[in-house]
């Protein structure tokens, strides 16, 4: 049994050591570059569906962008909580924002992913840039996130954010949520991951409009609960350069209302499981019980004596192997200290969350998700 461990722990830290070795040549965070784009280069995109308490700190953003952005679009599917008159009033402001109802939801088709096709079709500007209700661009945004793709030669690069706002109990979890990402593909700005693994943030995304509908637009992804990632590895699997960097200055966002909301929200699509095959999936999440969330429990267990080890070189190898990983964990937690915009003592503590995030990327893989932002899809297949 020992033997067995110790090969598991050994396979999963060369793994990790695999997928975290591009981190050191990784691009550092992209600043805000106000007035270096070209004119009327890019459209914002944003699709809404009742974000009345959280759009306005974006509608400020994205009307502090200059004279890059020729026109934000915002696609909204019939709000009832008042989000369509905070568009009508900004709008009023810029004759920029324009107000668009997406058709009514065909079959097949998760909200999201129709209301951003919608957009993407009224675009007429060579970028399309898509950004969440949620998030609060910074003035210079649109002109950096455009000389990033031009200078990397992306045709899509999407950027990590800044959170911002959390409580207490969600910088307790969601922190080690994050770092299971980073486990499964590896760092922002790695310029080496591999097609399958490269992964994607919806909450500011650019590509170029004629090269997105070439290959299809978001039809391919339209039933997928995480198309920004669906949508970026179809893209990269095909040949076209894609990007993932880290946004980190150039906005934040306040997603969830607190650790609840997170916890079902966030975790139902954090397994990403429209994204790989069910048998990979399977392989990612034994893969992170032995890399991140097995570690600390062995840890604990040893000291406090329950089990006795009798000293040996196994015992003394798998002593290594989990320091190791423990402190490869805690590397990355200081590595990742500059996503958040405050870091409390629980933000610290969470690695002790690792085997709650964990059972949430299984929770998210046996269930799947079947609502989303109040619309419900019960025809779908868990």
């Amino acid at each position: 049994m020992l033997i067995l461990l110790i090969l598991a722990e050994g396979l999963a830290l060369a793994v990790l050591l695999a997928r975290l070795s591009g981190g050191r040549t990784r691009r550092p965070p992209e600043v805000p570059a106000p007035g270096t784009g070209a004119p009327g280069a890019v459209t914002i995109v944003i699709a809404t569906l009742n974000e009345a308490a959280r759009i306005t700190p974006l509608l400020h953003g994205v009307s502090a962008q200059g004279a890059v952005v020729k026109e934000i679009l915002v696609v909204d599917s019939n709000s009832s909580d008042g989000t369509r008159d905070l568009v009508t009033a900004a709008a009023a402001r810029d004759p920029r924002i324009r107000l668009l109802t997406d058709p009514p939801l065909p079959a097949g088709w998760v909200g999201k992913a129709w209301a951003l096709q919608h957009g993407l079709e009224q675009a007429t500007t060579e970028w399309v840039l898509g950004l969440d209700a949620d998030t609060a661009p910074r003035a210079g945004l649109a002109d950096a996130v455009v000389a990033a793709a031009d200078r990397e030669g992306f045709d899509c690069v999407s950027f990590s954010p800044c959170f911002d706002g959390q409580t207490a109990a969600e910088q307790f979890v969601q922190p080690a949520i994050l770092i299971t990402l980073i486990y499964r593909s590896g760092a922002a700005g790695d310029p080496r991951v591999r097609p399958e693994r490269v992964i994607a943030n919806g909450q500011c995304f650019l590509v170029r409009k004629a090269v997105l509908l070439q290959h299809g637009g978001y039809e391919p992804v339209k039933a997928s609960f995480a198309e920004d990632v669906s949508l970026v590895r179809r893209l990269a699997t095909r040949g076209v350069p894609v990007g993932f960097l880290d946004g980190s200055r150039l906005y934040t966002v306040r997603a969830y209302s607190g650790l609840p909301q997170m916890w079902r929200e966030w975790g139902r699509s954090i397994a990403l499981r429209d994204s790989v095959p069910a048998l990979t999936q399977w392989g990612e999440i034994l893969f992170l019980f032995f890399a991140q969330a097995l570690p600390l429990p062995l840890v604990v267990v040893g000291a406090s004596g329950l089990v006795h080890l009798a000293p040996s070189p196994a015992a003394r190898a798998l002593g290594w192997l989990v320091g190791f990983l423990l402190a490869l964990r805690l590397m990355l937690l200081v590595a990742t200290r500059g996503s958040y915009a405050r870091r409390g003592l629980t933000f610290w503590l969470s690695p002790l969350a690792d085997v709650a995030a964990w059972w949430r990327i299984v929770l998210s893989t046996v269930r799947g998700p079947t609502s989303w932002r109040t619309r419900s899809y019960t025809s779908r297949k868990s």
